[in-house]
């Protein structure tokens, strides 16, 4: 119920621990359950973390395989995560239990005409070429990424592969993430820039995708939010707020830079070695002296704090 609260307040953050809570009471009513998974799954929906709200919708059905609400939130996530063949199925699943739900039909046919389908244009328009520098170009009317000192990077493509909107596929080290699509940076009414930002475990090969961080929001404020409970995937419970490190990787050097859970977004992207891919911020986030870590960052000149 007081999750309930939050949420019709729009305080999804903290809606994500109410209903964290009620779960963590282990009540053992999987009817109940179901409906807490799916409401945390909402919330975080709105919070824009698509990967941990399909998290929950695939636990709440494994709990209850006809509680269509989870089934229509799975379908969201898919759609917004750009897995439209998995959109389709989750529609699918849903439409034999409820074949004239409105939601799941239109859902079905937009994942359809999708599916497939090249998707044009980048964080700027259709480009190609390779730019680390402003170099006089406008972006959104006004040189506002010179301003900051913010160095976006546009990879060409293969004009054989299918051209993401928003979002170039990412590789690290062997871990492919290219779900989180579709998002752009803008400009809000107080000049601020809100970014996509994507975060990336590659110890369980695992993303979270914020669709807006405002650039002077503090990663720590995002991260008490995103781990208010543990993440399903998080078996050991090793990812705590207060238990994780953040980095950006300098492609070109092949160095790894720690990133301060107190800096703000624009922080970062001030950072001299930092080029912004395609539009979207990315992060990487592991668990403190975990031998994971140790391994994956072996080879690698590491600037730490």
């Amino acid at each position: 119920n007081e999750g309930n609260e939050y949420f019709k307040e729009k305080d999804y953050g903290r809606a994500v621990a109410a209903y964290s809570e009620g779960l963590r009471r282990r009540c053992g009513d999987a009817e109940l359950d179901a409906v807490l998974l799916t409401n945390r799954g909402a919330a975080h929906f709105h919070l824009g973390n698509y990967r941990s709200a399909l998290n929950d919708a695939i636990q709440a059905k494994k709990l209850k395989p006809t509680h269509l609400k989870a089934i229509i939130r799975g379908a969201l996530c898919h759609m917004e995560l750009k897995n439209f063949s998995e959109a389709i199925a989750w529609c699918e699943e849903g439409l034999q239990i409820d074949s004239k739900d409105k939601k799941l039909v239109e859902m079905r046919a937009k994942a359809d005409k999708l599916k497939g389908k090249e998707l044009e244009g980048t964080f700027l328009g259709t480009q190609t070429g390779f730019s680390t520098r402003c170099e006089g170009r406008a972006v959104m009317g006004t040189d506002l990424l010179c301003e900051r000192n913010i160095k976006l990077v546009l990879e060409p493509s293969d004009e054989e592969e299918e051209v993401s909107d928003g979002l170039a596929e990412i590789s690290l080290d062997g871990f492919h993430s290219d779900s989180a699509t579709g998002a752009k940076v803008h400009l809000d009414a107080d000049g601020s820039l809100n970014w996509p930002v994507l975060f990336l475990y590659p110890e369980h090969e695992q993303t979270d995708f914020t669709v807006a961080f405002h650039e002077n929001s503090r990663f720590i404020d995002h991260l008490m939010v995103m781990f208010a409970e543990l993440p399903p995937w998080d078996l050991e419970k090793k990812y705590l707020p207060n238990n994780l490190e953040l980095y950006f990787e300098d492609e070109e050097r092949e160095e790894m830079y720690e990133v301060n859970p107190e800096h703000t977004l624009l922080q970062v992207l001030q950072h001299e070695r930092y080029f912004v891919k395609a539009g979207t911020p990315t992060v990487l986030v592991f668990a403190k002296r975990s031998p994971f870590s140790k391994k994956y960052f072996s080879g690698k000149k590491v600037h730490r704090l």
